[in-house]
């Protein structure tokens, strides 16, 4: 008897990948795909399925959000998260898996397995009770910048964040480029990459954050290297995580 699957994530590229992987696993029928969180509250409750690939970081009705609005007995539920690997500890301490984007198809056949294994053996009322209990306990989301404050001469702009192509370093400051503007803002680009959003923002050198949705092509450079070339025609070199770039470049 197959294991019945629930796909939840608001990027059709990412539902399609997870339903593409999904399909070489012996044993799994996906029943389902839904785009948002409300759509998977009446899907689970309509259909319920044994399993189902959450998405936490969805606009409306997150992750976590559809978990609090299911009735008992809930369904096993594997998180695919952009959150780090020390945030995700939560969730392996009580049995539940993750995947962590972008994941790998090797990863993605581990979550399965341990699915298996625990749909095998599983009471209903303990898997509830482990889901509820990593609810009430998660940690607060760290906020994710939408605006960036910029003070000019006697005036206080802010600068939304999708208007933004790339951020550049420069010592103790950092330099917004957002279309024909530049500006200088009083913020270390560390610090920027801890405020913004992952699934948005990529950093590709010391020097540089790109807006993922901004980038056009990679074009080989020396000694390994690669350029990164922006819609706007900016070129900036790239020195770390080519790979994962190129994967989070799939689903942006």
């Amino acid at each position: 008897m197959n294991i019945t699957v629930l796909i939840v994530d608001d990027e059709p590229l990412a539902r399609d990948r997870l339903r593409t992987l999904l399909a070489a696993e012996s044993g799994i029928e996906v029943i389902g795909e839904c785009a948002n969180g409300t759509e998977a509250v009446e899907f689970v409750g309509r259909r319920r399925p044994d399993l189902v690939f959450l998405d936490i970081n969805m606009p409306g009705l997150n992750g976590f959000g559809v978990i609090a609005a299911l009735a008992e007995p809930l369904p096993l539920v594997v998180f695919v998260t952009a959150y780090d690997e020390h945030a995700v500890k939560a969730f392996e301490a009580r049995a539940l898996d993750y995947l962590l984007k972008p994941f790998k198809p090797g990863r993605l056949h581990a979550a399965v397995e341990r699915a298996k294994e625990e749909l095998a053996r599983r009471q209903p009322e303990e898997v509830s009770r482990r889901i509820l209990s990593l609810l009430a306990d998660r940690p607060a989301p760290a906020a994710r910048l939408s605006r960036i404050t910029v003070r000019e001469r006697q005036k206080v702009r802010f600068v939304r964040t999708e208007t933004i192509d790339w951020i550049e370093a420069s010592g103790n400051y950092s330099i917004l480029h957002a279309g024909r503007e530049n500006h200088v803002v009083r913020e270390t680009l560390a610090t920027f990459e801890q405020q913004l959003s992952a699934d948005e923002f990529v950093r590709v050198s010391r020097s540089a954050i790109v807006r993922l949705d901004r980038i056009q092509h990679l074009e080989p450079a020396f000694n390994g290297e690669h350029v990164v070339v922006l819609a706007d025609g900016s070129r900036l070199p790239m020195t770390r995580g080519l790979r994962d770039l190129q994967e989070r470049l799939k689903f942006s």
